[in-house]
């Protein structure tokens, strides 16, 4: 799940609840959201945004994640260049 508000510069923040697992599958889900941000953060306009991860992440594969991201992206129109 994705939040995003238009901002000056980026900010960003990655959040799991509870609800995905116990503490070890709470990091590995923001640590595969952060990579696949880190990977296209130059390619998003500037703003805020705020990432949650949900359970059915823990079950995904990284191109997966990649391919939902970058649908999200074009749906919310936050992508620059391609």
């Amino acid at each position: 799940m994705l939040f995003y508000k238009e901002a000056d510069s980026k900010e960003f923040a990655f959040v799991a609840s509870k609800k995905v697992g116990n503490a070890v599958a709470r990091n590995r889900a923001k640590r595969l959201l952060k990579a696949h941000f880190i990977q296209n953060s130059s390619k998003l306009k500037n703003g805020k945004y705020i990432f949650v991860a949900k359970k059915p992440i823990l079950n995904s594969d990284f191109k997966k994640i990649a391919k939902t991201f970058k649908y999200i992206y074009r749906k919310l129109k936050l992508v620059i260049s391609d």
